[in-house]
């Protein structure tokens, strides 16, 4: 090829199969649950006066399609201990919160968060 020639490499045409599409994160089609602004303030009050009296030592959050899962750790490395979930399928019914220990045991389950995580709560202690 001369100094002198221009050359376009792009294609006059394109093919529309070829170009690339954008698809949303997360995509609209599939609805993803998750905990609100007040339950996670609910559930870390909780998990914060039970870290300061050293019980618990770590969390993990898990939003999936059906159900909203915190997962309460006394080491990393172990099973949770207990998990607290969210699943609005169940509202009607059961209710849309329970808590689940390490065991498999629905501990308890309910409409009102505050009272479902209430099971967690240690005896109140003579100071």
């Amino acid at each position: 090829m001369s100094e002198g020639q221009n050359v376009d490499y792009r294609s006059s045409e394109r093919d529309s199969s070829s170009t690339p599409q954008v698809i949303p994160f997360p995509s609209p089609a599939t609805p993803q649950v998750a905990f609100q602004r007040d339950e996670l303030r609910t559930i870390f009050n909780l998990y914060g006066r039970r870290v300061a009296e050293g019980e618990w030592r770590d969390y993990a959050l898990d939003f999936r399609r059906d159900k909203a899962v915190f997962s309460i750790y006394r080491r990393t490395s172990e099973m949770p201990l207990y998990r607290i979930e969210k699943d609005p399928k169940l509202a009607r019914r059961q209710g849309a919160y329970a808590v689940i220990a390490a065991s498999g045991l629905v501990m308890k389950r309910g409409n009102d968060l505050a009272r479902v995580i209430g099971v967690l709560e240690g005896p109140l202690r003579a100071v």
